[in-house]
């Protein structure tokens, strides 16, 4: 009797977190919850992933959070990686494009310390760790379950994120959008090389959003994006 009643309870704690981890029902729910985390507030879709993975029994692993080779080289690769890739875009990419030297959707930066301060605090834990959780270590871990890890279905992971990802920064409007899917790529194949560990696409994110922020706060724009086009 203690046997069979045990069986039910034994049983939904297997199938439960691999339908969690699972493409049915309630896989399914549990991506578009993350989802709609998302749409409001990067930092819900971050912590809706963390829940998923904890009930999924996922390998923490599997989404990104795998211990560096080097934290502090690892921090350092990140830093001048993410520095220099703003640099370079706001210095060749976008003047290339045709792009003005004043990013107007954050040019109310620009002298506001607060204000500044506040986008320095979400390039570090909304754009550095949330959005790289969700577009980097939960999206690939979904490709990879859901097509393999072959070339070709890694080659489609990625174009898939960084088309989302370069989607996300509408807001910003067309060259936004551009700046976003150059910066969503080179992040993407950075987690690939880092053998899917976050730890150094996080920092780079970070800071690339903190080389921003200060560009727009010292006004420091139009001097940048003339460095090469004059």
């Amino acid at each position: 009797m203690n046997h069979a009643g045990a069986l039910p309870e034994s049983s939904f704690r297997v199938r439960f977190p691999e339908r969690l981890r699972g493409f049915g029902p309630i896989g399914i729910i549990a991506f578009l919850i993350v989802f709609a985390g998302a749409l409001v507030f990067m930092p819900i879709a971050a912590a809706v992933i963390l829940l998923w993975a904890w009930l999924s029994k996922t390998p923490w692993r599997d989404i990104g959070f795998a211990r560096p080779r080097s934290w502090i080289g690892g921090l350092a690769i990140g830093l001048a990686l993410g520095v220099g890739l703003k640099i370079a875009t706001k210095a060749f990419v976008l003047p290339l494009l045709g792009a003005p030297p004043i990013n107007a959707a954050f040019h109310n930066l620009a002298g506001n310390l607060d204000a500044t301060l506040d986008l320095a605090a979400y390039a570090i834990y909304g754009a550095g760790f949330a959005e790289e959780l969700v577009f980097r270590g939960y999206l690939f871990e979904r490709g990879k379950r859901l097509f393999g890890d072959s070339a070709l279905a890694t080659f489609a992971t990625v174009a898939f994120t960084t088309a989302l990802f370069a989607v996300a920064h509408w807001q910003q409007g067309i060259y936004g959008i551009a700046n976003a899917g150059l910066v969503g790529l080179v992040l993407a194949v950075t987690y690939l090389i880092c053998k899917r560990r976050l730890w150094v696409p996080m920092v780079t994110h970070a800071a690339f959003d903190l080389t921003a922020a200060a560009m727009i706060y010292y006004d420091a724009e139009t001097a940048v994006s003339h460095l090469i086009f004059k």
